[in-house]
């Protein structure tokens, strides 16, 4: 939120945020409370977080094993089209996959990444200003017991799977982020420079804090 609030005041960078959370059920905007198949209580009891969110979509979960990805990018003239936006996410996802030996593949009338033994990667986003927020969550090593806490994504009779399901074997996380990397700015036409949290962060206070000089020297 802070990166989007301080893009739509000028800060020039895109950035993909790439990270595994702790066990976390997310509801959207378009979540049906019905989707949660157990009580507050027991998520809790299992040590997993609730939360609702601003993205679009119904619920899903994050977890370990998993990499989110969190696209921030200020889309130019010719890449406003919402529709398109999430063609891309899927397309990135797509040639990730196959480098793994994954056929992934939409599927008509659902977002996200689908394989024949069920969804791999789920996505929601939202947009402001032609801002992106909110973006995908892989399956790579998940622990996919957590989907029986939830009807995922509120589709009912579809199944979810894990790279590590389909191909035997569970690849390192940075290893995948890495890969992906490479993918998102090919499918995206980026030219991707990976930075520190620190290094990021320096960054953005450097920012804000030019913005504050602005304001003050800023005649009234």
């Amino acid at each position: 939120m802070r990166i989007c609030n301080l893009k739509k005041l000028g800060f020039q960078d895109d950035v993909l945020l790439l990270l595994e959370h702790p066990p976390t059920i997310t509801l959207g905007r378009n979540a049906h409370a019905d989707n949660l198949l157990v009580s507050e209580e027991r998520l809790k009891t299992l040590g997993v977080a609730l939360w609702n969110v601003d993205r679009g979509g119904d619920i899903t979960f994050h977890g370990p094993g998993q990499l989110v990805g969190y696209p921030l990018l200020s889309l130019g003239p010719g890449e406003r089209d919402v529709h398109g936006y999430m063609r891309n996410l899927e397309e990135s996802l797509i040639r990730l996959l196959a480098g793994y030996g994954i056929e992934g593949a939409r599927n008509s009338g659902f977002t996200g990444v689908w394989t024949g033994r069920g969804k791999i990667a789920a996505m929601g986003v939202h947009l402001s200003r032609w801002i992106t927020r909110h973006g995908f969550a892989l399956n790579v090593s998940t622990d996919l017991s957590y989907y029986n806490l939830i009807v995922p994504c509120g589709i009912v009779g579809k199944g979810v799977t894990s790279v590590e399901r389909l191909i035997g074997r569970a690849p390192e996380l940075s290893e995948v982020a890495e890969r992906y990397i490479f993918e998102f700015g090919s499918v995206f036409g980026r030219i991707m420079v990976q930075k520190s949290r620190r290094e990021l962060s320096a960054e953005l206070l450097n920012f804000e804090r030019a913005q504050e000089q602005v304001t003050i020297s800023t005649p009234h």
